[in-house]
């Protein structure tokens, strides 16, 4: 599989599930631009088959490497940024830490990734494939996001892309993130403010910023159908280090804000990821 095989279809699932992202996709297009996926981004835990020791080799195998690790101390995770030599785009895995949560969170997590068949962790699809386990009751979502918005996506989704991010420095009709944000706004989209409309700066050479995750229909155990938060839409631009190339990692402290805009909690259930 090559790389543009790898985002093709990873593109698909997500505009498949936040319909939103292709809405404004094509807006931005309109005006003559062509979109530079900056990074793209997903979530996993900690445990055997799914951690990120076991989906790391699908991205070496791509050509990608190992660029810098994180961690989100606050929200029980861990991540590595993951960069390739041809300019394909940046690449953030991450997983929960379970063992830093609740007995039950524990269990109920342990008792989905038993559910995981190996023969779908050995395939790249497991990126784009979505949930490798039986529905869950929205009881147990509930439950989970009471004590990790993470753990509760996951859950619900699987593994997939929560967000594509648009190149701010590809752009030629922005003048810069602010301007594309106030065409975002205009155009109907809600922002994640969590933090400020803008996170990071150029002192950090990464400049960050995110629609609220869309809402859509999903199908819980029991045949229940809820409107839940699936992915979102961000944008970065990136500035010069002292050697005139751009940064190419990710601010920590940005990204623990961009988390929450897939937080039901930070999200007006009437608005969704888009007003209009």
């Amino acid at each position: 599989m090559t790389p543009e095989q790898f985002f093709t279809h990873l593109w698909q699932d997500y505009i498949a599930i936040a319909p939103a992202a292709a809405r404004l996709h094509a807006r931005v297009a309109a005006r003559g631009e062509r979109i530079v996926n900056d990074h793209v981004a997903f979530r996993s835990f900690d445990l055997d088959p799914i951690g990120l020791a076991q989906l790391e080799p699908h991205l070496l195998a791509l050509g990608y490497r190992r660029f810098e690790p994180y961690v989100f101390e606050d929200k029980g995770l861990r991540a590595w940024g993951y960069v390739h030599p041809g300019g394909h785009p940046r690449i953030f895995l991450s997983e929960l830490e379970t063992r830093r949560f609740s007995r039950d969170l524990q269990n109920l997590v342990a008792g989905l990734c038993r559910q995981v068949p190996a023969a779908a962790v050995a395939d790249p699809s497991i990126f784009w494939a979505g949930r490798p386990w039986a529905p869950v009751s929205h009881a147990t979502w509930q439950a989970l996001r009471d004590e990790s918005e993470y753990a509760a996506w996951v859950a619900a989704l699987g593994l997939r892309a929560n967000h594509f991010t648009i190149s701010v420095n590809a752009l030629t009709t922005f003048a810069d993130l602010p301007a594309l944000l106030d065409f975002v706004e205009a155009e109907g989209f809600v922002l994640n403010t969590a933090g400020g409309r803008i996170k990071g700066s150029p002192e950090v050479l990464l400049e960050q910023a995110a629609t609220l995750a869309d809402r859509v229909p999903v199908a819980f155990a029991g045949g229940e159908v809820h409107d839940i938060p699936t992915c979102y839409y961000e944008f970065a631009r990136r500035y010069p280090r002292p050697d005139g190339e751009l940064y190419e990692g990710f601010v920590a402290a940005s990204a623990d804000r961009i988390f929450e805009s897939t937080d039901t909690r930070a999200i007006d259930p009437t608005r969704g990821g888009q007003t209009s």
